[in-house]
């Protein structure tokens, strides 16, 4: 008896629906286009007056109304950001609607978030398929929302999603199988510093992934950037003008299974290693270059030059990473002007412990036993602890008449990396071996720009000024091996050279200053565009290292009779086995590694595109002239300058042909030449 009476009140509930549905089973389709360009806009907003009916157009443009009643009129209001809202009265609604079209006129005092390319709203995916499709020259792209919808952390991570870009060492991009020796990367339109002392390479691991607005990667030339790039250019922009008012702030965090509740050893730190720097506790006292206080046989005292002695390792069991943001958007007016400000502050806590990885050297392989045959074999056991902050200040200011636009840009960001590593195993001459490394590595840098954008009668006029700065800090690196080397079977100290100390610095500045203008002609349906600019980069590189092995006079010390066989870092961490009759510091001179470089650039170009119906070509000429002084010592031991020149003076032509069979598809050919000229590393004398 139940089960009748429900399906009776189910019958009853289809007949009573079913004359609403079909009472509305009305629709309304579309296109949106742009007025004057006749091209899709993608994301407009189109809504029903006095309902909550609305749709966002596609990639082509179009939209559709659902859910109306069947020839019922409706009122339109069409939205886009940068554009004038449009409303349109008697819209009929039908089982089969015909397709309305809808221009858009630009607004031009509208303020739109923009990137320093001046390509409106490039944070959605929609957004940045049409830049590609649109793009004289082949280019991938990742944009803000793509990388909402991940858990990535980083813009390493955002960009190896990119086809043909792979991730070296979790920060590096190898673009097309070319390493980032052969890439560029500009950030906001200025150059960025190289993070590595030994490589020109930038390390994608320093940007936070909650800053970016978009990524592109060119993959071909093109006049309006530097030919110094093989593999591709990549084109970092961090996060503009948000539509409206924001404060947002975000607390996460992540559980490593390998990590979390699980013994993790570290060395003593300073007290402000969690925001990614030493406060001094690494440092030798008095500065990089100081004179250090002597002892004995020209030693360096261990005790009275401010040296950190604690070699102890302490173990904790961490409890999860950590992640913590805060956005703060704001747009207001001063007078008729429009203004806007978007300020981001990022901080990452986490630890990594890697566990029982193989560290092996391989001989000629033994085919007629099938095995492998080892050099070297040992088992390491790291312990990551990684502290990252960043912060991002950017200001819009647009005119009352919306024609000029002024951008002032900052991305800072400070990343420490304090690692452990102990290793077990066999060397190459068969002794069994244990040794281990304080690693800690502090990275800073900065980026800020002040653009303008100014918008003429017939031409499209932009500038910027930037500045970025690098630093690589490692202060303190220390290591120790011990070995069975005197005694088989017996581990123990062999020479004071097995316990070593080490300082690098690297510090790089780029100041670069940009002008470019674009002028549309109109011969009459011949619409032909002329580019040309100029460009003016100044960049300087310091690097400097020192190097110290411990030593003990091998007959008359007063050190206990074992200590070669001693725990090494309670051997090393006790003052009372240091002075001039124990344990003690030698410097290696090493001046030759250090050196100094300034490299000047100017260039300028000129392009054109040509349309030819379907077919589109954008083919230019750039000029560069590259000099370069590197300046080394001749002596290990004392500063002893000599310079180097190098002069390049070059022509780059660049072609990019682009023909549409349909709006959604088209085929590219491109020629160009680009160059990779040497860096400072690759033409000094250093020894790493």
């Amino acid at each position: 008896m139940v089960l009748k009476k429900v399906n009776k009140i189910v019958m009853t509930a289809a007949l009573i629906a079913a004359p609403a549905v079909n009472g509305m089973a009305a629709d309304i389709v579309g296109r949106v286009t742009d007025l004057k360009s006749k091209e899709a806009l993608i994301g407009a907003t189109v809504q029903v007056d006095g309902t909550n009916i609305v749709a966002a157009t596609d990639i082509d443009g179009n939209f559709k109304l659902t859910g109306l009643k069947a020839d019922g009129k409706y009122t339109l209001t069409v939205t886009y950001v940068a554009y004038k809202n449009k409303k349109i009265d008697g819209v009929r609604a039908s089982d089969q609607p015909q397709m309305i079209s809808v221009a858009l006129t630009p607004d031009e005092q509208t303020l739109g978030e923009v990137t320093v390319t001046g390509v409106a709203r490039r944070n959605t995916e929609a957004a940045m398929v049409q830049v590609a499709k649109n793009s004289p020259v082949i280019v991938n792209n990742v944009s803000a929302q793509e990388i909402g919808k991940t858990q990535d952390t980083n813009a390493g991570e955002v960009i190896r999603r990119v086809p043909g870009v792979s991730l070296i060492d979790d920060k590096f991009v190898m673009v097309r199988g070319l390493s980032q020796r052969y890439n560029n990367v500009w950030i906001n339109g200025g150059a960025a510093p190289s993070s590595e002392a030994d490589s020109r390479a930038f390390s994608f691991d320093l940007i936070p992934s909650a800053q970016i607005d978009n990524m592109q990667i060119v993959k071909t030339p093109s006049p309006e950037y530097p030919a110094d790039y093989t593999g591709g250019f990549v084109l970092v922009n961090t996060k503009d003008i948000p539509t409206g008012n924001i404060f947002q702030v975000s607390v996460g965090g992540n559980w490593n299974t390998a990590t979390v509740f699980k013994d993790f050893c570290y060395a003593k730190g300073s007290g402000t290693d969690f925001l990614g720097f030493d406060n001094g506790l690494r440092n030798l006292d008095g500065g990089f270059r100081t004179a250090l206080r002597p002892i004995g046989n020209g030693g360096t005292d261990l005790q009275n030059n401010g040296l950190n002695n604690d070699w102890m390792v302490r173990s904790m069991k961490p409890w999860g990473d950590l992640k913590l943001s805060a956005n703060l958007g704001r747009r207001w007016k001063l007078g008729e002007n429009q203004m806007g400000m978007i300020a981001a502050v990022n901080y990452t806590n986490e630890y990594r412990t890697f566990g029982d990885m193989q560290n092996n050297q391989f001989g000629v392989y033994d085919e007629r036993n099938d095995r492998s045959i080892y050099l070297s074999n040992s088992l390491d056991n790291q312990y990551n602890h990684n502290a990252r902050l960043g912060a991002m200040l950017n200001l819009t200011l647009l005119t009352a008449n919306g024609n000029n636009k002024f951008q002032f840009k900052n991305i800072f960001n400070q990343l420490g990396n304090d690692r452990y590593t102990y290793r077990e195993g066999r060397d190459e001459q068969s002794n069994q071996t244990r040794s281990a490394e304080y690693y800690y590595r502090s990275r800073t840098t900065y980026n800020g720009q002040f653009t303008g954008k100014h918008t003429l009668k017939a031409d499209e006029l932009d500038w910027s000024l930037s500045y970025s700065y690098a630093n690589r800090n490692v202060p303190d690196r220390r290591r120790y091996l011990t070995n069975d080397a005197l005694e088989t079977g017996v581990i123990q100290l062999t020479t004071g050279n097995d316990i070593s100390r080490e300082w690098t610095r690297l510090d790089e500045h780029i100041f670069s200053a940009a002008v470019n203008d674009r002028h549309d002609f109109a011969f009459g349906s011949w619409k032909p565009t002329l580019k040309l600019g100029a460009y003016g980069e100044y960049r300087t590189r310091e690097y400097k290292t020192r190097e110290f092995i411990y030593n003990w006079e091998p007959e008359n010390n007063t050190l206990p009779s074992d200590f070669r066989k001693s725990d090494i870092p309670t051997l090393l961490s006790d003052a009372a086995n240091f002075g001039a009759d124990k344990l003690y510091l030698l410097e290696e001179p090493n001046r030759r590694d250090d050196y100094k470089g300034h490299n000047s650039l100017g260039a300028g170009y000129l392009a054109a595109t040509l349309p030819f119906g379907r077919l589109s070509v954008y083919a230019g000429l750039r000029y560069e002239y590259d000099k370069m002084e590197l300046i080394t010592n001749t002596r290990d031991d004392r500063e002893s300058p000599l310079s180097h020149y190098y002069k390049y003076n070059d022509l780059f032509p660049s072609v990019n042909a682009t023909y549409k069979f349909t709006d959604k598809h088209q085929v590219r050919l491109s020629y160009g030449k680009t160059v990779n000229r040497p860096e400072f590393r690759e033409v000094s004398p250093s020894v790493f």
